[in-house]
């Protein structure tokens, strides 16, 4: 037998008891009052009192003991209760009164006292009560036959009784009619109660059924002894305290202890249904048994050569009428339940064969006794060659163990708590190379049920649905386009890493990885070329790395890494192997695309988490860009405090802009040919606590790091062009230069038309304002800023291109986009004197700007030579440390108001008077436009424009 057929052929019972103690006691109270009845209890006086007394202490402990579980049972049954108690408390007042004649009053009980008329109320609650716990018959023929059983029981006991005692008893006690009446009342009533009994036994409740039997049984004990008592012979020399005393008391003390009896339920899964069996078979044998007493009772009279008594005859014949009438009645009953089965067979056969599910039923040796023709479509098997086999041999190996625990736990469960369970498992299968069973095992949901001591399995195939969620699984925990762990997986399995690693493993480590010029790729030939080169880069971290490292995508172009069991120059070469795959040359739409890879390695410490990890390799990935990309750096601690350096400058920068700490400071644009100021440039600085102005070369790093850059361009932008505003209204009609990125001028802090709103708000005519473009970024298309830069000088806005030579990005700048002005950038002017290969690159820097009729501005000018070499190369306009540095507004309107600064080298000065001194004058009108040609447009090619330089740390003097 398989273990499967030894769980369902096990037996399963439960068993509850009241307790061995009550049981104890009531076996020590019957014996003790069987013994002393036997022994005569050593006086006649004890004897009277205990065969008096006694029994009616009995009887009222039995009633007080169902009033109160009457109290505590169901509506259903509490009424049953009270009617026995009722008849308990007959028998305790009878035998009450009994005593009160021989005990108290010393006389003999009258042959007609009151404690007949209460025995004989005796029996009437306790028939009424047993009809209470009956199961009741649903159908009028039911009735019937409930009734007609329990005449010919009683019939057949009556004719048997009659022809035995009561004959001769009702001639014993004389021709009085109340005498014979009173006589016959006690054994009549006695083969009711007897009669009611025999026939609840084949037809009792299931429910409580202990202590209905229970029950039953103290009433049969007390009809028996109260036919031995209505014996002539017996009644003769019948005295109190008797043996036939301790009948009664044992039949009072079982109804005593009849409600409290523990609860047996059935079997789980019975073996075999034997005990029912001979049950239903003496119920069904039940009327002929009582016809056969009855004619035994008419043979008994036939023997003994007396007459045929009248009553036995007619008592006889009802009985036979009776069992005629009950068996016509169960002919037609059984016609009308033949059909219906049928009909219910004809229904059912046809609902199992035609479901779609596959139906088995399975005996309890785990042999399969049933399977639905259902199992030809869905398991690809006749159930023919299904029946007969072990359901175990049919179950994957796997799941087997599985299934086997999840039978023996359903088992163990009790069936009103738990009627079904479902069972998950995989199922052979007959086809092979189907689109669900192509490995030849089908998924197969089963409900599974009880059914005579072995199980149903009503089993349907969910294999698509298993498949399905599988699929769902590994799509939430990789990623769709590279089938790589995403970064909940990757996480995952980094913890699990770092709590399984002992002291004698190598190094754990994440590596993070970034693809250099991706953004670049996408924006230039499209965002499917760049999946293609994501999918090529994900397969060549696989090949790249051991069989026990895990690849995870983050998302984007960032990559990670988990290497485990490996020393540290192990993962170093690793990091370098993985980089030189990532940077050799990609296939994509038929032409090769070069993408970098800079690698950050962080290495796992004690105590260290997961989140700390990937932290961590990502500091030392951004140390590796920082570095010039292209690059594999190791994380040191420096990086994270570097972190926490940039962020608690950031939280200051963040305050000190709304605590007004920051200040806007000016410095003068010089027309190199007289000198005039042809504009100004408005810089932000940082006032200390001391009112120390600070330039912004740390501080606006740690806020591009923040993006608090939008937050204080915004200011700054408003700050410039509300002071230029109140300059205006003055009479100094300059313009202000503000420097802005591309990144900002696209940002959506600063939509379409704020710059225009602004200068309306603040009474700024559109030529007042000078945009300077620097800080290129390569994420951001040119013609998307051109679009935006159209728009500005549409709207009178002129844009200056800052940082001008630093690269070919600033050259495709001009070439594409619409500049009306470049600043040369001072890299290029600081070694002007000194250097002639510096000088010509400048000159032709210059001369280029000339030919398109760009307006030129050199940044850094602090030297007189300087500005004597750039007014030769046909520079127009310069500012640095030569005329001025940067001015508060209080210097900056008397700079204005004197209206330019002497140009060194410079012999004609048309705007000084005889002693050298700037003649105050109104800047000429091309001062407030910095030219109109446009640059050529270009397609939407992205390139990097040159980033802006700040001036080196400087302290100036608080305004």
């Amino acid at each position: 037998m398989t273990s499967t057929g030894a769980v369902l052929s096990r037996p399963q019972t439960r068993e509850g008891s009241a307790g061995l103690l009550p049981q104890l006691v009531l076996a020590l109270l019957c014996g003790g009052y069987t013994t002393g009845a036997v022994l005569g209890w050593g006086a006649a006086d004890v004897a009277d009192f205990m065969g008096d007394f006694g029994l009616s202490a009995a009887a009222a402990a039995a009633a007080v003991s169902m009033l109160l579980y009457a109290r505590r049972a169901g509506a259903g049954h509490r009424a049953a209760w009270l009617l026995f108690a009722a008849s308990s408390t007959m028998v305790a007042l009878g035998n009450g009164i009994w005593g009160w004649y021989e005990v108290v009053l010393h006389r003999e009980v009258p042959q007609t006292s009151p404690a007949d008329f209460c025995f004989l109320l005796f029996a009437p609650p306790a028939v009424t009560g047993l009809l209470v716990l009956a199961k009741r018959p649903v159908t009028k023929a039911g009735w019937v036959c409930l009734g007609l059983d329990t005449w010919l029981i009683g019939g057949s006991l009556l004719t048997l009784s009659w022809s035995l005692a009561l004959a001769r008893t009702a001639r014993f006690d004389g021709p009085s009619t109340a005498k014979v009446a009173l006589s016959l009342a006690y054994p009549l009533l006695d083969i009711v109660l007897v009669s009611m009994v025999l026939v609840l036994h084949f037809r009792r409740s299931p429910n409580n059924r202990a202590a209905v039997n229970t029950a039953l049984a103290a009433l049969a004990l007390t009809v028996l002894c109260d036919a031995l008592f209505t014996s002539p012979l017996l009644r003769e020399h019948y005295r109190s305290g008797q043996i036939l005393d301790a009948g009664w008391f044992a039949g009072s003390m079982l109804m005593a202890y009849a409600p409290w009896v523990g609860r047996r339920e059935q079997p789980l899964l019975r073996p075999g249904t034997t005990t029912r069996r001979v049950t239903g078979s003496l119920s069904a044998l039940a009327p002929y048994l009582a016809a056969a007493v009855c004619t035994l009772g008419i043979l008994y009279d036939v023997t003994t050569g007396e007459k045929c008594d009248k009553v036995v005859l007619l008592t006889g014949s009802t009985v036979v009428l009776a069992l005629v009438i009950r068996q016509g009645i169960m002919l037609l009953d059984n016609i009308a339940l033949t059909q219906e089965l049928a009909q219910k067979e004809n229904h059912f056969r046809s609902l199992v064969q035609g479901s779609s599910d596959v139906i088995m039923i399975a005996a309890p040796t785990g042999v399969l006794r049933y399977v639905s023709p259902a199992s030809v479509g869905v398991y690809g098997r006749d159930p023919e060659e299904l029946i007969g086999t072990e359901l175990s041999a049919h179950i994957h190996p796997d799941d087997l163990g599985r299934v086997v625990h999840e039978v023996r736990r359903f088992l163990a469960a009790p069936p009103g708590e738990e009627p079904a369970t479902r069972i998950e498992c995989r199922i052979r299968s007959g086809r092979r190379g189907g689109p669900y069973g192509e490995d030849g095992w089908l998924s197969v949901e089963s409900s599974v049920n009880r059914y005579q001591g072995g199980l149903i399995f009503n089993s349907r195939d969910v294999t698509e649905r298993v498949r399905l969620q599988a699929q769902l699984q590994h799509n939430a925990s990789h990623d769709p386009l590279t089938d790589l762990p995403n970064r909940l997986l990757f996480l995952d399995r980094v913890g699990k890493a770092l709590a399984g690693r002992r002291a004698g493993d190598g190094r754990a480590a994440v590596l993070y990885v970034d693809l250099d010029g991706f953004k670049a790729v996408n924006d230039s030939i499209g965002h499917q070329a760049g999946d293609h080169l994501l999918t090529q880069a994900a397969r060549r971290l696989q090949d790249a790395l051991r069989s026990g490292d895990t690849a995870a995508r983050l998302g984007g172009d960032e990559f990670a890494v988990l290497v485990c069991g490996a020393l540290e120059h192990q993962i170093r070469e690793i990091a370098e192997r993985l980089r030189a795959a990532l940077c050799e040359p990609y296939r994509v739409d038929g032409g090769e695309v070069r993408v970098g890879a800079s690698i950050g390695i962080a290495f796992a410490e004690p105590g260290s988490s997961a989140d700390e990890l990937m932290r961590n390799a990502d500091l030392a990935m951004y140390r590796a860009k920082q570095a010039g990309k292209g690059r594999v750096e190791l994380y040191a601690p420096q990086l994270q405090a570097d972190v926490v350096r940039r962020t608690e400058l950031a939280t200051r920068l963040h305050r000190a802009l709304h605590d007004g700490e920051f200040t806007l400071l000016h410095q003068p644009v010089v027309e190199l040919s007289d000198g005039r100021i042809a504009g100004v440039e408005a810089q932000a600085r940082w006032r200390s606590a001391q009112g120390i102005l600070f330039t912004p070369a740390e501080f606006l790093r740690a806020a591009e790091d923040v993006e608090r850059t939008s937050e204080l361009g915004r200011w700054q932008l408003e700050q410039a062009v509300a002071q230029a505003g109140l300059r205006y209204g003055a009479g100094h009609r300059v313009p202000v230069t503000v420097k802005l990125s591309a990144h900002r001028l696209l940002h959506r802090d600063l939509p379409a038309g704020a710059v225009e709103g602004l200068l309306e708000r603040h009474d700024l005519p559109p030529g007042g304002l000078v945009v300077e473009l620097t800080g290129g970024d390569s994420r951001i298309a040119l013609d998307e800023l051109e679009r935006r830069l159209t728009e500005l000088r549409r709207a009178g806005v002129r844009i200056s291109l800052g940082g001008f030579g630093t690269g070919h990005a600033a050259l495709n700048a001009l070439r594409s986009l619409p500049v009306d002005a470049v600043k040369l950038d001072r890299g290029f002017v600081e070694g002007l004197v000194e250097s002639a290969r510096l000088h010509k690159i400048t000159r032709g820097l210059l001369r280029i700007a000339a030919d398109l009729g760009v307006r030129t501005v050199a940044d850094g000018v602090d030297r007189p030579e300087q500005v004597h070499a750039l007014r030769e190369m046909g520079c127009g306009h310069a500012q640095g440390m030569a005329f001025s540095g940067l001015l508060d507004e209080h210097r900056l309107r008397g700079s204005l108001t004197r209206g330019g600064y002497p140009v060194p080298g410079a012999t004609d000065r048309p705007g000084t008077s005889d002693g050298g001194r700037p003649v105050p004058q109104e800047a000429p009108s091309r001062a407030s436009g910095l030219g109109n040609a446009p640059g050529e447009q270009g397609g939407s090619r992205t390139v990097q424009l040159p980033s802006c330089r700040s001036h080196s740390e400087t302290r100036v003097p608080p305004a």
